[in-house]
């Protein structure tokens, strides 16, 4: 048995500020050492990075400036916040949306190293609209409601291809800070470009689910399918499928969502077991978390096997939870 204490913070800041900044210090070093890991000439330039934020994504620009501002207005930092062709990153992840009485409810496992977890969970208005989501790269979010009622969740797509475009992250931070729906988050992500395989999962107040499967080099698919998992309709890359059981974990979510039977405590317990619960943190692919948002009352509760720690958009009150990753067995 190995264990991995690790400490999840939620934090609230209106407008980017000391707090904010305060986290830029205390990860910053990190970051910049994986941003670089593989010399500055391979990331992108300032100049492009610019460019490529103020054409796609506009409504951004005054933040991402602040942000620049409060990080000391150093040119890596400002790159590196741009989320323009970041280096690649891998995870795993399960995610579904059960619509029946008491929903929608979007749940996610999010599956990956411990060490490149932030632990984050946010709750800003940074451009007018709250958003409330657990941070990955210092802004963007892996997850996340804002104040529409609009959820949105990440995986990885399970095809190793890179692009000029935008790290996933910011992708969802700038669908919860400017749609309200899933059709204006469709509309959003059918002209963005993208630097990685990824899929999301989108779910409305008034029901309305949709995967949307982004890729660099053939734009972005979508499917009303309310699952996604590792791969984007079929398995492309079978090595990094066989290692995460992308298709045994799409098989049992949706399994549960076409059962009548299935309750919302039923459909969130299931991601705390096999095979969509996973606990090889030493290969990179263990459950972080499962976070289970309810879009009617704008909440999320983030769990592990007898822990819940929740949050509400709107009465979000700043805390702690200390939680231990146990990996049962290492082969």
């Amino acid at each position: 048995m190995q264990s991995i204490q690790f400490t999840f913070r939620a934090l609230q800041e209106d407008r980017p500020g000391g707090t904010w900044q305060g986290v830029f210090e205390e990860m910053w070093p990190t970051y910049r050492e994986w941003f670089l890991r593989d010399g500055e000439a391979a990331r992108s330039s300032y100049a492009h990075s610019a460019r490529m934020l103020r054409e796609h994504m506009p409504e951004l620009v005054p933040t991402w400036e602040r942000l620049v501002e409060l990080a000391g207005g150093g040119d890596v930092a400002a790159r590196m916040l741009s989320m323009v062709n970041p280096p690649p990153y891998l995870s795993g992840c399960s995610q579904g949306v059960f619509r029946g009485h008491g929903g929608p409810l979007l749940v996610r496992n999010y599956d990956y190293a411990p060490s490149r977890l932030e632990g984050l969970v946010w709750n800003t208005a940074w451009t007018g609209r709250r958003v409330m989501g657990m941070s990955d790269c210092l802004w963007g979010l892996l997850d996340g409601v804002n104040e529409d009622g609009l959820a949105v969740s990440l995986t990885f797509g399970g095809r190793p291809v890179l692009g000029d475009g935008f790290g996933v992250p910011l992708v969802l931070r700038y669908l919860l800070e400017t749609c309200a729906t899933v059709a204006e988050a469709a509309a959003v992500l059918a002209r963005l470009p993208y630097h990685l395989a990824h899929s999301l999962t989108l779910a409305d107040l008034s029901g309305e689910v949709l995967t949307a499967h982004l890729s660099p080099d053939r734009g972005v698919a979508f499917r009303p399918t309310p699952a996604a998992t590792n791969h984007q309709d079929v398995v492309e890359w079978t090595e990094h499928a066989a290692v995460t059981r992308t298709l045994e974990r799409e098989a049992c979510i949706l399994a549960m969502l076409d059962d009548p039977a299935t309750t919302p405590a039923g459909f969130v317990q299931a991601f705390l077991a096999p095979p969509l619960h996973s606990t090889t943190y030493s290969r990179g692919f263990g459950t972080l978390y499962t976070a289970a948002y309810n879009l009617p009352e704008r909440t999320v509760d983030y769990l592990w096997t007898g822990a819940r720690w929740s949050h509400s958009l709107r009465g979000f009150e700043p805390s702690t939870h200390v939680e231990a990753l146990v990996e049962a067995s290492v082969a």
